[in-house]
């Protein structure tokens, strides 16, 4: 059975069928987000989407701002381009610092982070990168250098780059290489497995 693609019109619940299933709906995501959800040094965090978590977040969405049909098409229009297309993954990169003072201090001096996040296959033959897109929608960095608390990326993989991803002989890592924010995170064998199911 493949993964759906794409969000329907149809594949939105009426509001109070939401509401009354809300509550264990999140719970039972919540395992799901937990694998896709990889910390990178002490600021960022991604969480990589899916079809589930974006099908979540627009009910979400509809269910907070309650805008009925006419929201639902503005919805799907912003978060169906955060599903993965089978040959790629798409992360939300947030730099979460909860003091605001230290928050606007970091955000100041990461500007053009978004250029420096990557994945790196290690193993047999050497190691190689792929790089991060970022989308398209927005400048995340502002002319005076600040960058913006959330970005997101895309990471366009080949054939050759998803045989890697899946080979437990390999290490994968997410990773950053700002000059003033290097870090890199090891991708668990459940983490991969589960962002495994996003190719294909």
């Amino acid at each position: 059975m493949s993964t759906p693609r794409r969000i329907e019109p149809g594949d939105i619940l009426p509001l109070a069928t939401y509401a009354t299933e809300r509550k264990e709906r999140r719970a039972a995501l919540l395992p799901v987000k937990k694998l896709r959800r990889i910390e990178v040094g002490p600021f960022a965090t991604f969480y990589f989407e899916n079809y589930a978590t974006m099908w979540l977040q627009v009910h979400e969405m509809l269910f907070i701002e309650k805008g009925g049909d006419e929201q639902v098409e503005g919805e799907l229009a912003a978060y169906n381009p955060l599903i993965p297309q089978g040959s790629e993954l798409i992360a939300t990169m947030m730099l979460e610092i909860d003091d605001p003072h230290r928050r606007d201090k970091v955000l100041k001096r990461l500007g053009g982070v978004e250029a420096h996040v990557f994945i790196e296959i290690q193993g047999p033959g050497g190691a190689w990168r792929i790089q991060a897109e970022p989308t398209e929608d927005a400048e995340r960095t502002t002319p005076d250098g600040k960058t913006s608390s959330v970005h997101f990326f895309h990471f366009r993989f080949s054939a050759d780059d998803i045989a890697a991803f899946g080979d437990p002989a390999r290490a994968v890592l997410l990773g950053i290489d700002h000059e003033n924010y290097g870090h890199m995170a090891l991708i668990s064998p459940a983490s991969r497995a589960a962002l495994g199911h996003d190719f294909g």
